[in-house]
């Protein structure tokens, strides 16, 4: 870990776009410790052992039939970072093409800085991933586990680590169950978040793209926690108890950095579209609320997610 190598490689950033991806790579990494790996034979066949289990566990609750990513890997912070810079890149591809020409040295260098920071306070941040963007160009799609951050947070909670990788995991399979019902739902919030990103760098804001996506990440994750809360084999009020806790928590400054990255939007996704889903499936049952992922029109509106009721009456069975 080196923040003056960090510096460096953001003062030197280079190109004709509007950020250096080379650089971004080597800032972020260099600012991030990258944590032990040093897993035993039995700690490897553990986590392999916890996404079977999820796997058969929400194909039961689920009733749908779906595959997890064959490639499943256990990484550090900077392979997650590696791993993440060609998705960054995707995401942001309409600020290469509409962004700022008016000083592009100086915009270079801010965004490039810009892009190392937030790749690095999420590589000291994320547990598990799987990546839906990844599905939306068809590129073979993984399940990652970023082992020294499981591992620290665990010990920060005071819970019991094989327990806490358990609980990582079976969260991260809802998800690909999730995205295996709707293979049209990568492409839709790809689309959405490249809507509202090319109106940004335009200079304007697309309201209605950022809403249809956030109404959108809010089913996801809504129905990952009415599916885990049947799936998982083991109580876990007391780890997201835990987890709000810390999530809340910390210094003024790591409060504002999770704001500027939207972690607490993603909180408020989940506590928002955990009681949509409870209201729904309490109504026709896990069934009849996975009619959200029979097409694009089923997805919930942010009024209706407020309001379920309306949503029932919309989608009939």
């Amino acid at each position: 870990m080196s923040l003056y190598r960090s510096v460096r490689a953001i003062a030197d950033a280079s190109g004709d776009g509007p950020i250096d991806w080379r650089a971004v790579g080597e800032a972020a990494t260099a600012a991030t410790d990258p944590g032990p790996l040093d897993l035993s034979a039995s700690e490897r066949e553990g986590y392999a052992a916890d996404v079977r289990d999820a796997r058969a566990r929400v194909r039961e609750v689920s009733g749908s039939e779906f595959d997890v990513p064959e490639t499943i890997e256990v990484q550090n912070r900077h392979h997650w970072i590696d791993a993440n810079v060609d998705t960054f890149r995707r995401v942001m591809k309409p600020v290469e093409e509409y962004g700022p020409v008016v000083m592009p040295g100086v915009a270079r260098t801010i965004n490039t800085g810009t892009m190392s920071v937030m790749l690095s306070v999420l590589a000291n941040n994320v547990l598990g991933q799987y990546d839906p963007l990844l599905l939306a160009d068809g590129d073979e799609h993984a399940l990652y586990f970023v082992r020294p951050n499981i591992d620290r947070i665990a010990r920060e909670l005071d819970v019991d680590y094989d327990r806490f990788r358990r609980w990582i995991a079976f969260h991260e399979v809802t998800h690909a169950a999730e995205f295996g019902a709707a293979p049209w739902l990568s492409g839709h919030l790809e689309s959405r978040m490249e809507d509202g990103i090319e109106a940004l760098a335009r200079g304007s804001l697309d309201r209605e793209a950022f809403r249809e996506l956030d109404a959108a990440m809010t089913a996801v994750e809504g129905y990952a926690e009415l599916l885990m809360d049947g799936a998982f084999d083991d109580e876990y009020a007391d780890l997201r108890r835990k987890m709000e806790a810390r999530r809340r928590g910390g210094d003024p400054l790591s409060q504002l950095v999770r704001r500027l990255l939207g972690l607490g939007l993603k909180r408020r996704q989940y506590e928002r579209g955990k009681a949509f889903f409870d209201a729904v499936a309490a109504e026709r049952g896990i069934e009849g609320a996975s009619a959200v992922w029979d097409r694009p029109e089923n997805l919930p509106t942010d009024e209706e997610i407020a309001d379920p009721a309306k949503w029932l009456a919309r989608v009939r069975p």
